[in-house]
C-alpha cells in the first residue's frame, strides 16, 4: 500500500476534545507544511492570562455555571489559579448544602414512590391525567392502575376495597395468670364467667368425694385451687 496516496491528505478527522498538547503537535505538523497554520495553531495555544506570552498548555475549569468551558494557562499561571479556585465561591452554607445533596442524584429531578407526574403530577395544565388521579388515601397500593385490574379484584379504593380482618387484640397478662390459665386448661382470652365455670367442672373432677375417696388426684386439687386463687387476685373472677 502506498502511505504517500494523495487520498490520505483528504481523510479529516474530527477532534474528540481540545488538548492544548494535540493541538500544539498538529500545529507543528501543519507547519511542516504551512507557515500560517503554525502562527494560528501559536496564537490559539497562548496562555490567557494578562500580559503572559508563555504557551498555554494547560486548561483550567472556568466556575460554577460555565462547566466544560476552560481557560488556558502557562504552568505558573495555571498553578496560581488551582491554589485560588473555588466552585461555591458566592454560595452561603445553605445552598452549598443543598447542592451536595443534590449531586448525590446526578442533580436529576425525583418524587415520591407511587408518584406517577407523566399521569397527573401536581400543578395546572396537566390535562385529563390531573382529574383522573384519586389520591393515595383511597387506594391501598402504590401503583397506577390505569386498566383497573386490581380494583376490579377488590384490591382498590371505593366500595370495591377489600377491608383486611382485624385480628383481635390479645390481652397482656403476667406470667403468673398465664401459669395458672394454662393449670386450668384456659387460654389467655378466657373471661370470668369460663373461669368461674371451668373451676366448678375441675373441683368436682378431681375432688376425693367424686373419686370414691381416692385421694391420688390431691395434689391436681391443689393445683387447680391455687391457680383459681391467683386467677381472683388478679381480678379475672
Amino acid at each position: 500500500m502506498d502511505l504517500n496516496s494523495p487520498l490520505f491528505d483528504r481523510i479529516r478527522i474530527k477532534p474528540t476534545c481540545d488538548d492544548p498538547k494535540q493541538g500544539a503537535k498538529a500545529g507543528t505538523r501543519a507547519g511542516a507544511r504551512t507557515g500560517a497554520g503554525a502562527g494560528t495553531a501559536a496564537a490559539e495555544a497562548a496562555c490567557e492570562a494578562t500580559g503572559c506570552t508563555h504557551p498555554g498548555l494547560y486548561r483550567a475549569p472556568k466556575g460554577r455555571k460555565q462547566e466544560g468551558q476552560y481557560w488556558r494557562f502557562c504552568i505558573d499561571h495555571v498553578r496560581a489559579y488551582n491554589a485560588a479556585y473555588n466552585y461555591f465561591d458566592g454560595m452561603n452554607d445553605a445552598a452549598v448544602e443543598a447542592y451536595q445533596k443534590d449531586a448525590m442524584i446526578g442533580h436529576r429531578p425525583t418524587w415520591s414512590m407511587g408518584v406517577n407526574p407523566a399521569a397527573g403530577g401536581e400543578g395546572k395544565g396537566q390535562g385529563q391525567g390531573a382529574k383522573a388521579a384519586k389520591p393515595e388515601a383511597e387506594r391501598d397500593w402504590a401503583y397506577a392502575d390505569p386498566l383497573g385490574i386490581l380494583r376490579a379484584n377488590g384490591l382498590g379504593g371505593g366500595a370495591n376495597r377489600r377491608q383486611a380482618p382485624q385480628e383481635p387484640q390479645r390481652p397482656r397478662h403476667s406470667a403468673a395468670v398465664r401459669k395458672a390459665l394454662d393449670v386450668m386448661g384456659l387460654d389467655e382470652n378466657a373471661d370470668a364467667a369460663a373461669i368461674k365455670a371451668q373451676y366448678k367442672t375441675l373441683v368436682k373432677r378431681f375432688h376425693p368425694d367424686a373419686n370414691g375417696g381416692d385421694r391420688s388426684f390431691e395434689d391436681r386439687l391443689r393445683d387447680i385451687i391455687r391457680a383459681h386463687d391467683v386467677l381472683r387476685a388478679a381480678g379475672m373472677c
